[in-house]
């Protein structure tokens, strides 16, 4: 399957950027792909064979998906790497940039559904949200 990276550079510390990375609490604030969709829910196991949940949904309740997967590899501070439930996999990896800013690398496989540069943009507007919440709050 074909690859596509996308990233951020996160004006926080790195502590912060895990954290708002991984607590369900944080992730229902950014993990949606436009302004017209939310996550009202979110389920998250930060083990390696642990299991996420990452539920989206059109906020006039039109349409609603869960997006699943087991966690493959998780490096505290640095990297998390999983399979999504329908078989594509992520990398995620969080690179200090100094003692206030961590640079965000995603790279994931392809889904055969949706054309690349949609997927493209969905996955960089979830990464822009996130950086939106963490420099926000």
């Amino acid at each position: 399957m074909k690859k596509i990276e996308v990233q951020t550079t996160v004006s926080a510390d790195i502590k912060r950027v895990w954290e708002f990375w991984n607590a369900p609490i944080h992730i229902t604030k950014w993990a949606f792909a436009s302004g017209d969709w939310e996550c009202p829910h979110a389920v998250n196991d930060l083990i390696e064979g642990g299991k996420f949940l990452t539920r989206m949904s059109a906020k006039d309740g039109s349409s609603s998906f869960d997006f699943t997967g087991t966690y493959t590899k998780v490096v505290p501070f640095e990297k998390i790497e999983y399979t999504t439930d329908d078989g594509r996999t992520v990398s995620i990896d969080f690179e200090k940039m100094g003692d206030n800013s961590v640079k965000i690398s995603e790279e994931f496989e392809l889904e055969n559904i949706n054309p690349e540069k949609m997927q493209r943009d969905g996955w960089q507007t979830i990464l822009n949200n996130f950086k939106k919440h963490v420099e926000g709050e």
